[in-house]
């Protein structure tokens, strides 16, 4: 996942990424940033579970340098692997 180009959904009017947000077991949420091995795969998703806010996200491409620069600077938990955009199937890692 990490040696090739990966994509994550921003939004157009804050710049914030798209999270999954997990509860932990001390009761805090933790932030996954969500990222796809394809654009369509991140289409697809946007179409499929965010229609009404199709026109303030955008898809951006992301190295992993620069997916271990956000994980550390946004203080992220980790990320959130979008394996099947539809159902979704998320893995997560941390």
């Amino acid at each position: 996942m990490l040696l090739q180009i990966n994509y994550v959904i921003r939004s157009k009017r804050d710049g914030k990424y798209l999270v999954a947000r997990l509860p932990e077991k001390s009761g805090i949420e933790a932030s996954y940033l969500l990222v796809f091995k394809q654009d369509y795969d991140a289409l697809s998703y946007i179409s499929t579970h965010g229609q009404e806010y199709s026109d303030r996200l955008t898809v951006e491409t992301a190295s992993p340098t620069q997916l271990k620069s956000l994980m550390l600077r946004l203080s992220y938990a980790g990320f959130g692997i979008v394996k099947d955009p539809l159902v979704p199937d998320i893995q997560f890692v941390s």
